[in-house]
């Protein structure tokens, strides 16, 4: 039996003592209670588990879970799982605060919560992503449910982990719990534009962004970073108001053409190849010369 090491993080700074900052920040901007602003600077829970997994070479790994909840004032806490390599549990414990103010902000009935496995899900068969999400789901399975604390899908999970732990905790309940996640395939009663729907969010951000500047996408050059769910989609969506799409990326490759590069046919080669390189029509660039495009 192995153990996964968990790597030191990929950020520049500390996430949870900048969303703290940020906190402290508005606090004296709008003059909100001190008192208040040391309760919504300390996350509620936080819990830490190890999920051992058997693999398909038969060798055991232990993986590290986390599940953070910050505030349930509002109502049960609502937050995604992210599987990632570079998972900590400070970003963890970051990403459920902003949760907490984004369900806020939104005027929606939530508190704030996340969650991830420390893992790379790109080096993993289907069906070690499946045991590890049913093992990860029964060390948190008292920690989570409908009216308690409600998983989402993340960077590197998808409708079918959300249906992997749906399937789990009912099997554990003894009947169906549909609302223990949101983000499932729509046959098991998922929603509609779900898949799309952070993309569709950017979207709207950047084109009322455009407007205040008295412009229009339409003829725009644009550049994104990144071509999974949230980059291909907004790529798409962008090709699609008229704007140029000069430039994508994924974790493999940095892609630049700039008469603009065939987004339908770069979304057709990362479904077959599961990367964006040999695209093409397209010269290879890497990701820092990208944003400083």
């Amino acid at each position: 039996m192995t153990a996964v090491d968990v790597t030191t993080s990929h950020l520049r700074e500390n996430p949870f003592e900048l969303a703290r900052e940020q906190l402290r920040r508005v606090g004296t901007t709008f003059e909100i209670d001190p008192n208040l602003i040391a309760v919504l600077g300390e996350c509620k829970k936080a819990i830490e588990v190890s999920v051992p997994v058997s693999m398909d070479d038969g060798a055991t790994q232990a993986f590290k879970g986390y599940r953070v909840t910050h505030n349930i004032a509002r109502g049960p806490s609502k937050g995604g799982i992210r599987y990632h390599p570079d998972v900590t549990l400070d970003e963890v414990k970051a990403l459920a605060m902003w949760m907490t103010w984004k369900c806020a902000l939104m005027g929606i009935p939530f508190g704030g919560a996340k969650g991830g496995v420390v893992c790379d899900p790109k080096k993993m068969s289907r069906s070690e992503l499946e045991r590890m999400t049913r093992r990860f789901t029964s060390e948190i399975i008292n920690e989570i449910g409908p009216e308690k604390d409600i998983p989402a899908p993340d960077v590197g999970t998808d409708g079918s982990t959300m249906a992997w732990i749906f399937d789990t905790y009912s099997m554990n309940k003894g009947h169906s719990v549909l609302g223990v996640v949101t983000g499932k395939p729509l046959t098991i009663g998922g929603s509609l534009g779900r898949v799309e729907a952070t993309s569709r969010g950017a979207l709207f951000c950047i084109r009322d962004a455009v407007g205040k500047l008295d412009k229009r996408l339409a003829g725009m050059t644009v550049a994104v970073q990144g071509f999974g769910n949230v980059g291909s989609y907004l790529a798409n969506f962008l090709h699609q108001e008229g704007a140029i799409v000069v430039a994508i990326s994924d974790s493999t490759t940095a892609l630049y053409n700039p008469k603009g590069i065939d987004v339908p046919a770069a979304l057709a080669h990362k479904a077959e190849h599961r990367t964006l390189a040999g695209l093409k029509d397209a010269e290879a660039i890497t990701n820092e010369e990208l944003v400083l495009l």
